[in-house]
């Protein structure tokens, strides 16, 4: 078997768990291409020549797991997506493991999904840059927590993100206009999610009914103020299994569509799969219907397929 892994060493604590799953996964005739990548050359030059591969493992954070996915879109080679960031948001609404010998038999022997991704645009520094997403985009208490913890991973791991969370209980709170597919709607709050994944933790979703392979956005509004209002929402989610408990209902408000325009006064620092650019609003966003074909465990791929 031959296979391409695309890994980038400064994602999350650093541990090298990718030379695990490669020291496992090696059989006799098997070859692995290892390559490092860097921030200073665009992820689709490293996985230019991916169809002479039967899968692409990428190594790294949510938005190096994404970029690669994007680079790869509608192109039919499975992916693999090894968690070696700090959150890896993709791996824990897929159920992946993140033991490396795990992994490695799962690439072995791969279920495999088509997926929707999406791709977001905006201005960075005056010229519109495109990117893709594969769990969320967003603009502002996100993308403000996002830029926060950036420093603070290396130190602090996970908890960066609830230190940064902590650091901005005050967000921006700031008036939308949400331009969907067939309709204008107007709002108000801290934050706008574009969600194709829904989950940011182990049973714990932002919203319930998500479906990453229905050709929808979920445009999601934090409606509170500030943080403190979010957190009888985020206890109801802990609670919440079936989407029944009503602790939600009244900070967060969801629309369905394939595109969108967010505009926001005041304007609102923007965020994708974690990554941001210093852009901020007006965003775009489109779906890209089963654009990323993903390995998934047993367990996911029989629930997915009754």
């Amino acid at each position: 078997m031959r296979i391409l892994v695309v890994n980038n060493p400064l994602s999350g604590l650093r541990d090298g768990a990718i030379f695990n799953f490669v020291r496992n996964f090696l059989e006799a005739g098997d070859e692995v291409v290892l390559r490092n990548i860097d921030a200073t050359t665009p992820i689709a030059d490293y996985v230019k020549d991916a169809e002479d591969f039967e899968l692409v493992v990428a190594s790294g954070g949510d938005g190096t797991i994404s970029a690669a996915c994007y680079a790869l879109r509608y192109s039919n080679i499975p992916i693999l997506p090894f968690p070696a960031g700090t959150g890896n948001l993709l791996v824990t609404n897929l159920s992946l493991p993140d033991e490396p010998i795990a992994l490695a038999a799962l690439a072995r022997h791969p279920y495999l999904v088509d997926f929707d991704m999406a791709e977001v645009s905006y201005l960075v520094d005056g010229v519109r840059q495109t990117y893709g997403f594969t769990v969320a985009a967003g603009a502002g208490f996100d993308a403000n927590i996002m830029k926060a913890a950036a420093n603070l991973k290396p130190t602090f791991g996970p908890g960066a993100y609830v230190l940064a969370a902590i650091s901005r209980a005050n967000p921006t709170y700031s008036r939308f206009q949400l331009e969907l597919d067939d309709r204008v709607v107007t709002s108000e709050g801290i934050a706008v999610l574009l969600l194709n994944f829904a989950k940011i933790g182990p049973g714990l979703s932002i919203t319930h009914g998500n479906n990453a392979r229905d050709g929808l956005l979920e445009v999601t509004v934090l409606k509170p103020h500030n943080a403190v209002e979010l957190l009888p929402a985020l206890f109801a989610a802990f609670l919440d299994r079936d989407g029944g408990f009503p602790g939600r209902a009244d900070a967060i408000e969801t629309h369905l569509s394939a595109t969108v325009r967010i505009t926001a006064d005041p304007p609102l620092l923007t965020q994708h799969d974690g990554e941001t650019t210093g852009a901020v609003t007006p965003l775009d966003a489109q779906i890209l219907p089963a654009a990323a074909r993903l390995v998934v465990p047993a367990q996911t791929y029989a629930w997915l397929n009754p």
